[in-house]
């Protein structure tokens, strides 16, 4: 399973990553976490100790790497580069395993060039759909905020995508702006986590204003995510009533795939026994 979280900026996209990363990692899958957030704490959110997470560099930051890779400089425009760089060992050489759970940043290209076709882009680019097509991991991406990456594509090819709101039309918006964006990319699934709700009618009021989507379930205002997020701890050890609707997230879309799967052989079944 390959998934993107995406959503407005500050509704909870890294917490409720880093919560269905430790949830599926506790069930023996191999996790792999991808940090493209270009103000990416991921490493708190798995509680990664700040002396060890200071050694994080991200992959967008390694010149000499990317230059290796793609016989350009990094920040350079117009010269002549690797569009399909050599990417296949980065994940196991640039990873940090914390708690069963791989953590791989990436980064992400600023500045008034950000959507140009650039070394830096080309591999990251190349990078991600690795990630995506060619390993078997489990995937979760925290991806920016807004939808300004989904204009590079750097998404494209996963199983779906989960957009994180909180109650608010701003929240909405940009949701159905990131809906629209994923369909252009392929991408044929679009879940809904209500974030930052405190009560039933905080949750109705998603729910009625998105309700051509499928509601995976809720992470209401929790202190204990708070108080984790302050001392820096591991949020799946820190706040068990957020951990305990993260799982419940996970069944439904556990069980959305489950069913998918079940349809498609059904439906190879019935073909072969018709030819």
């Amino acid at each position: 399973m390959k998934i993107a979280i995406s959503g407005k900026g500050g509704v909870g996209k890294t917490t409720l990553a880093a919560l269905l990363a430790m949830a599926y990692a506790e069930g023996g899958h191999k996790v792999l976490v991808v940090d493209a957030d270009p103000d990416g704490n991921m490493a708190s959110a798995l509680g990664i100790p700040p002396e060890l997470a200071d050694h994080i560099t991200p992959i967008v930051q390694m010149a000499d790497l990317i230059y290796e890779r793609t016989g350009a400089q990094p920040g350079t425009i117009g010269s002549f580069f690797q569009l399909n760089p050599k990417v296949d060992d980065i994940p196991d050489c640039f990873t940090m395993e914390w708690q069963a759970v791989r953590l791989l940043v990436m980064g992400t290209i600023k500045g008034p060039l950000a959507g140009c076709v650039c070394p830096e882009s080309a591999m990251l680019k190349a990078l991600l759909s690795h990630l995506i097509l060619e390993r078997d991991d489990l995937l979760i991406l925290d991806m920016d905020a807004g939808v300004e990456h989904l204009g590079r594509g750097t998404a494209q090819g996963v199983d779906a995508f989960i957009i994180v709101v909180e109650p608010g039309q701003r929240s909405f918006q940009t949701a159905r702006t990131i809906e629209k964006f994923a369909s252009g990319l392929g991408v044929r699934h679009c879940f809904i986590v209500g974030s930052k709700t405190n009560n039933e009618s905080a949750r109705q009021f998603i729910k009625e204003n998105l309700s051509s989507y499928q509601i995976l379930g809720f992470l209401d205002f929790d202190p204990d995510l708070l108080y984790a997020d302050v001392q820096g701890f591991n949020v799946y050890q820190s706040a068990p009533k957020s951990v305990e609707q993260a799982r419940q997230i996970k069944s439904k879309l556990d069980e959305f795939f489950r069913d998918k799967r079940e349809e498609r052989d059904t439906k190879a079944s019935s073909y072969e026994e018709h030819i």
